[in-house]
């Protein structure tokens, strides 16, 4: 009995491979088959998650007590991943036994198409190399690019990922890192210099205003001391006298809004202690008035008939000459 059971699993077993071996596609190397099929699709699942996981291991553990920083191990390990895909699927596809130069001509059909439509995700990628191997930003940099202002939270081969004050992550396309003007608040030092606008009134005294700001400036805990804060007096301005309060903080590279906030706060509660007064902006207006007649009575209507006169007049002379 066993054995009539072990015959009809083996008869099954040779009729599921006699119908996995059907040809699919005829090709001079080699014919394609569902067994082939099966094999690179069950082969290319188990190398992605075998390249995924040495991706990890070299971002992780192999240069963990390197010189570089998360961002760069990466990288790093994202190349080669990719590179390791590559190699891998040239290997499975050769193992089922079909001869690449077969597919020359199909694969050049293809890799035309594929290049027009992938210029943007070459270009990235591209760009990636070139921001992996010159470092122009760095993950926990301050960057300003493309009018978004956040700071770097992961740097991939196709994008970076920037975290804003808003706690929103934007990711942005590596090219526009290489292609545009890019601001890095911390490229190659932590420390950065504000300007703080401010207008007093033209009475005000010009030393005790210097005097004011600088006090605000000192007792904030996060300004600098080296260099130390400077008041410029820009211009005489329409409406008032403008001074720009210059300092610098190491405190405040990823909230600078914060910084400005509370030094206002502090320049308004000085200039009240010194009497400064901010003046409110000087207009001049000139009004016209004019008496008008109602309409449709006589005054009206003979107004209105010597201003179409004179009009006329003024338009024949002025052809006339």
């Amino acid at each position: 009995m066993a054995l009539e059971y072990w015959n009809e699993f083996v008869q099954l077993l040779s009729g599921a491979r006699e119908a996995l071996e059907i040809p699919l596609i005829e090709l001079e190397g080699g014919a394609i088959t569902i067994w082939t099929v099966c094999y690179v699709l069950l082969a290319t699942v188990l190398l992605f998650v075998l390249t995924k996981r040495l991706s990890a291991f070299v971002a992780e553990r192999l240069f963990a007590r390197s010189k570089y920083d998360v961002g760069v191990r990466q990288s790093i390990g994202s190349l080669l991943r990719y590179a390791t895909i590559a190699i891998g699927m040239l290997i499975i596809i050769q193992s089922t036994g079909i001869d690449l130069t077969t597919l020359t001509v199909l694969a050049g059909a293809v890799g035309v198409g594929l290049g027009f439509g992938l210029q943007n995700i070459a270009d990235n990628f591209i760009s990636g190399l070139i921001i992996l191997f010159e470092r122009p930003i760095k993950i926990g940099d301050r960057v300003e690019v493309d009018g978004i202002e956040g700071t770097v939270l992961q740097i991939g081969l196709r994008s970076t990922t920037i975290l804003t004050n808003d706690d929103i992550s934007i990711i942005i396309p590596n090219s526009k890192f290489i292609a545009e003007n890019v601001i890095n608040w911390s490229h190659t030092q932590s420390r950065i210099r504000f300007r703080i606008p401010v207008g007093v009134s033209f009475d005000s005294d010009v030393e005790d205003v210097e005097r004011a700001l600088l006090d605000a400036a000192t007792e904030h805990p996060d300004v600098l001391e080296h260099p130390a804060p400077v008041v410029r007096f820009l211009e005489f301005g329409d409406s008032a006298l403008n001074f720009d309060l210059r300092v610098f903080t190491s405190e405040h590279l990823h909230r600078k809004g914060r910084l400005v906030s509370e030094l206002n706060f502090k320049i308004f509660a000085k200039f009240k202690q010194y009497d400064i007064r901010i003046p409110f902006p000087q207009r001049d207006l000139h009004v016209r008035t004019w008496e008008s007649e109602a309409p449709g009575s006589d005054a009206s209507t003979e107004t209105r008939a010597e201003k179409n006169t004179d009009t006329n007049s003024n338009a024949r002379a002025d052809s006339q000459n």
